[in-house]
This record gives structure tokens, C-alpha cells and sequence, in this order.
């Protein structure tokens, strides 16, 4: 079986690797610890992109509306000072050159993700709340998912207070709105999905699981990389085949923290890219495992 080779190699490799492998609204073909959590890194983005449009469709936020872009956020660990985030850590310069400036919500959340900005993702979670973005996992059916804090909020993370995710709920949010997009489902309406999946699709970063596909296949995905982790969790859209979901989850030396947004920038991003051309191939024979 070819996934019981995959899973022998994987075995070898050091550290963590999660993944969930499936067509929409089926069991999985292939599962590799899908409920062990890991440092959510960027993807915590999606849970985040979802709780602000949430919020637009019950009328509680205007995605249009400007608001200020200011490096400074409450800390979700109590009694302490702001934090602030490091430019020079940031992949988006265009949002820094709005700092002190207003820019509209929805310009911030879509750099949030296609430039995977840290500074636009803390403006963005300011506005909508943890508490919005825990609904959000909560009605993707996630299980193990939490978004404690925002990013560089170094004073919560030495509390404890943290981002997790597993391959199991990342593929249960991205699979949610590729279905929500199709018909009415729980997350937002069948708009807001395919606006969010319109986002994914313009993702900016394509060195990993994007690099396992052939060119010109569409992808609505989202990763995260830190030192020791690279995630990718994306929704493909084969021409000759039903769409399907694939989450990859490492914790692993091979990962150096880098992006380049175009070539594998690291092993991690290999170990991706292959997970995910090996998917490609068996684009036509996904069937629920058993």
C-alpha cells in the first residue's frame, strides 16, 4: 500500500509529522497522527479569517470600514504591557507603510494571509476577539485546535498561553469552507466561503505543498513556519478529478524557520512537496480508508 510506504519513510524522519488526506465530506484515505498538536505558527490565520467574516455577516464588523494600523496589542497574558511586533520578522512591507494610518479590515485580513502578515493578523484579531475565533474552530468541528494569543506576544507564550493546531482540525476548517462554498453549511454563507477560499487561492507563499503540484493547479491554502515547524493545509481543485483536502503538520529539525515563497526553502518544505505530489498522483483513486 502505497501509503503504508509513505508512512514506513516518514517514520524515519526526526521529530513530528501529522497529515490528513481526503476528498470533501468523506473519511479519510490516509491519516497520519491527526489529533497530535502542534505550534499552530501562521495557520492559525484561517481560524482568524473566518471569525472576522462571521462577524461581517451578523453585522458586528464592516470588513470595508478603515481602522487604525498600530503596532501595539493588549497581551492575552493579564497584568502585563503591550507587545508590539518586529518589522524586520514581518513578510508584508505594505502593511508596515500603513502603520499609523488606517487601512480596511478586509485589506488586512487578505495580507493576513496571502503575505502571511504578523502585524495585519494582530490589528485583525484585535478587532474580532479571541473568543470570535474560538466560535470559529468550534463550528469547523475542531477538536484540539486553540488560538491563545496573538503573534510575538512573548509574555503569554512564557505563561503557557499558546496557538495549537492538529492536521485532523486544520482539514476540518479548510474542508468546511470548501464545502460551505458549495451549498449552506455552519461556518458562513456560501459568499463568505467562496470569498475566503478567493483569499486562500491568492496565497503568495507556494514553496511547499503548492510545490508538490503540477503548474497551474489551484490551491486554496494556507502555511506557517517557525523554527523547528512547517505546516501546509490547503484544499486542491484537480481539473480531472473531485477536490480534495490535504493537511501536513511537522514538528522537526528539518525545519529552519525560512520562506522564500516560491522553492522549498528547507528539508521540511521537501518533506511536503513530496507528501503532497504523492497525493496528486493518487488524485483518482481517493477512497476512505478500509
Amino acid at each position: 500500500m502505497i501509503w503504508d510506504e509513505l508512512d514506513a519513510h516518514l517514520d524515519t524522519l526526526p521529530g513530528t509529522v501529522s497529515a490528513y488526506l481526503g476528498r470533501l465530506d468523506a473519511a479519510p484515505t490516509w491519516t497520519r497522527h491527526p489529533d497530535a498538536t502542534h505550534y499552530a505558527a501562521s495557520t492559525m490565520k484561517v481560524a482568524v479569517l473566518l471569525a472576522l467574516h462571521r462577524a461581517a455577516e451578523a453585522g458586528t464588523l464592516d470588513l470595508a470600514a478603515p481602522v487604525d494600523v498600530r503596532n501595539e496589542f493588549d497581551s492575552a497574558r493579564p497584568g502585563t504591557p503591550r507587545f508590539s511586533c518586529a518589522r524586520h520578522y514581518d513578510n508584508d512591507e505594505a502593511v508596515w507603510q500603513r502603520e499609523g494610518h488606517g487601512a480596511p479590515l478586509r485589506w488586512l485580513a487578505e495580507r493576513m494571509i496571502v503575505r502571511s502578515s504578523n502585524l495585519a493578523t494582530n490589528v485583525c484579531l484585535g478587532h474580532v476577539g479571541r473568543p470570535a475565533v474560538a466560535d470559529a474552530w468550534a463550528l469547523a468541528g475542531a477538536r484540539h485546535s486553540v488560538t491563545g494569543r496573538g503573534i510575538e506576544d512573548f509574555a503569554a507564550r512564557e505563561a503557557g498561553i499558546t496557538n495549537l493546531v492538529t492536521a485532523a482540525d486544520l482539514a476540518a476548517l479548510l474542508g468546511g469552507l470548501a464545502a460551505g462554498a458549495i451549498r449552506p453549511g455552519p461556518l458562513a454563507s456560501p459568499a463568505g466561503c467562496a470569498a475566503m477560499l478567493d483569499v486562500l487561492f491568492a496565497q503568495e507563499f507556494r514553496e511547499d505543498l503548492a510545490a508538490g503540484l503540477p503548474e497551474g493547479v489551484r490551491i486554496a491554502h494556507k502555511n506557517g513556519w517557525v523554527r523547528g515547524v512547517r505546516h501546509g493545509a490547503g484544499v486542491i481543485y484537480p481539473p480531472d478529478a473531485p477536490p480534495y483536502v490535504l493537511v501536513v503538520c511537522t514538528t522537526t529539525d528539518l525545519a529552519d524557520g525560512g520562506a522564500t515563497g516560491d522553492e522549498p526553502s528547507d528539508d521540511a518544505c521537501l518533506v511536503l512537496a513530496d507528501i503532497s505530489a504523492r497525493a496528486w498522483a493518487a488524485r483518482h483513486d481517493l477512497r476512505p480508508a478500509g
